[in-house]
């Protein structure tokens, strides 16, 4: 019987207490390290904000990126309408470095392709997409929720210039992110504009760029620089615009007045009257207006407000208004034309004793003025209405000296002080024609023209009589005429025997004048000779 084989013991080993722990070891060091990386991400969460916007377009959840200067610096991540449907609100989520940039200035819109202005922004997001623009702003108050704005800034916070106020009556072709040009350089841009509370104007904010913005100062004028602008003189036609974008966008343009004096920079949010071209900004803008009425007898039609009042040439007034008035008394209409006088015109600038106001007076006439007034109303001082183009029939009023204009003063009791009037050339023109129809209406023609046809009847008969009778005696007597002139001529031929009787007659009457000569020379020298008689010589 074989004997099994000898196998070595099995020997129990004693169970160890960290074999568990390390089999756990792993799962602990993930749950540390989930542990470290969530607070590490909780440390390093930024701000959440809201931002409403009108609409939606080019918001996508979890997508659209928060950029300031193309740097991504947060995400939307929800996107949801407002309780009351009006607007579109935007949860978005901010890196922790984003967090000093929430301010309450703090300026969110949408970048899309856009075309505004005369400017083309936004083309990079036909390919990446919209995104959510940022521009810091500079207050302290921090923030959290937001009004995205509809368009972007026309100029980020923080660049160096001033922004200004303009006041015009209507807004023209402008738009925000139009020009605005000094000496046809681009300077700056309309920023924004509004109606004005009152309804009557527009308020347009324009930003003028840093180093150009001292160039603004209180005596600047601004102007459309819209369109084309086409002017005639004696040099030809002029044409003269800032810039093809402000003829197809508009613009603005700004420059002081070549007389200015005034040299202080203009501070900022400052407020311009915004002219409707640059003729009228540059145009003399007088402090000192006295108001006058004047009163014509005949058509104004032509005469328009603004019309100048023109002296000698030389433009020192405009009219303010037109009206009608029909007097009781004298049963007749007349119409008023409300003036403003310049009186500042009436002196040169380097008159040392001329004195300029600081403001307006409300059209009253102080007493110095009164004086000159009078002194030139004396003197023949009067006012007509004269054709400006006689293409278009525009009028002005001329103010001259017409000495021998009826004498006429001034009442300064009245609201309006009236100038004195003298009618116009066409007036003129139309009552001398009028007393010379009156004259010819006159005339009896019809009398005239029975005694006209009378005398022609007699003068008729006469001729007959002329013909038959007087005309064969008048041939006759023209050939007996011609005879006698034709006997006179053959008389008078040198070779003729009259001719040379004649000769021989002048002949002789030459001997004798000699004779009469010599008798007269020997009477001067011997006078005796009278009484005496002629002696002879001895010898």
């Amino acid at each position: 019987m074989n004997r099994p084989p000898d196998f070595p013991e099995a020997v129990a080993t004693p169970r160890s207490r960290w074999r568990v722990q390390l089999v756990w070891l792993v799962p602990l060091v993930a749950v540390l390290i989930g542990g470290w990386l969530a607070v590490q991400s909780i440390l390093e969460k930024g701000p959440t904000i809201t931002i409403s916007f009108v609409t939606g377009e080019g918001l996508e959840a979890g997508k659209t990126k928060i950029k300031f200067k193309n740097v991504d610096i947060g995400v939307v991540k929800k996107v949801t309408l407002s309780p009351d449907n009006k607007s579109v609100v935007a949860t978005a989520e901010l890196s922790r470095d984003a967090s000093k940039m929430l301010v309450d200035d703090t300026r969110f819109w949408i970048v899309r392709p856009r075309i505004s202005g005369g400017t083309v922004s936004g083309i990079g997001t036909l390919l990446s997409g919209s995104y959510v623009g940022v521009d810091i702003g500079s207050a302290s108050k921090a923030r959290s929720d937001f009004v995205g704005l509809e368009s972007p800034p026309v100029f980020a916070s923080g660049v160096p210039g001033r922004e200004f106020v303009l006041k015009s009556e209507d807004l023209g072709s402008l738009d925000t992110g139009s020009p605005v040009f000094f000496r046809r350089l681009q300077v700056g841009q309309v920023t924004s504009y509004q109606l004005d509370p009152s309804g009557t104007g527009m308020i347009l904010h324009v930003f003028v760029n840093a180093p150009y913005d001292k160039y603004v100062t209180k005596a600047t004028r601004f102007w459309h620089a819209s369109g084309v602008d086409v002017s005639l003189d004696t040099t030809g036609v002029k044409v003269n615009t800032e810039s093809l974008v402000a003829i197809l966008i508009g613009g603005l343009a700004f420059q002081d007045p070549p007389d200015s004096t005034d040299k202080i920079e203009a501070d900022s949010q400052s407020t311009f009257e915004l002219f409707g071209d640059r003729a009228e900004a540059m145009k003399r803008h007088d402090t000192i207006v006295d108001k006058y009425v004047m009163n014509f007898s005949e058509s104004v039609r032509g005469l328009t407000v603004g019309a100048p009042i023109d002296f000698r040439g030389i433009v020192v007034g405009e009219v303010a208004a037109i009206y009608t008035h029909f007097d009781p008394t004298t049963k007749q209409f007349s119409i008023p034309v409300e003036v403003r006088i310049f009186p500042e015109r009436f002196t040169s600038r380097y008159d040392a004793s001329a004195k300029g106001g600081a403001g307006g007076n409300g059209g009253r006439v102080t007493p110095d003025r009164k004086a000159f007034v009078e002194y030139l109303i004396a003197h023949g001082l009067r006012a007509q209405l004269k054709t400006a183009s006689l293409l278009t029939g525009q009028l002005y009023v001329a103010v001259d000296f017409f000495p021998a204009a009826p004498k006429a003063t001034i009442d300064w009791n009245k609201a309006l002080p009236e100038l004195p009037t003298v009618p116009g050339n066409l007036q003129g023109l139309q009552d001398s024609i009028t007393s010379l129809v009156a004259k010819l209406n006159k005339i009896p023609f019809e009398s005239i023209g029975k005694d006209l046809h009378q005398t022609l009847t007699d003068a008729d008969g006469l001729l007959k009589t002329l013909n038959t009778q007087v005309a064969p005696e008048a041939r006759a007597t023209l050939a007996a005429a011609r005879d006698a002139l034709v006997a006179a001529n053959r008389t008078l031929q040198p070779d003729s025997a009259l001719a040379q009787s004649t000769t021989d007659t002048m002949r002789e009457l030459s001997r004798t004048a000699a004779s009469f000569r010599a008798l007269a020379d020997y009477l001067e020298r011997h006078p005796e000779a009278l009484i005496r008689g002629k002696t002879e010589d001895k010898n």
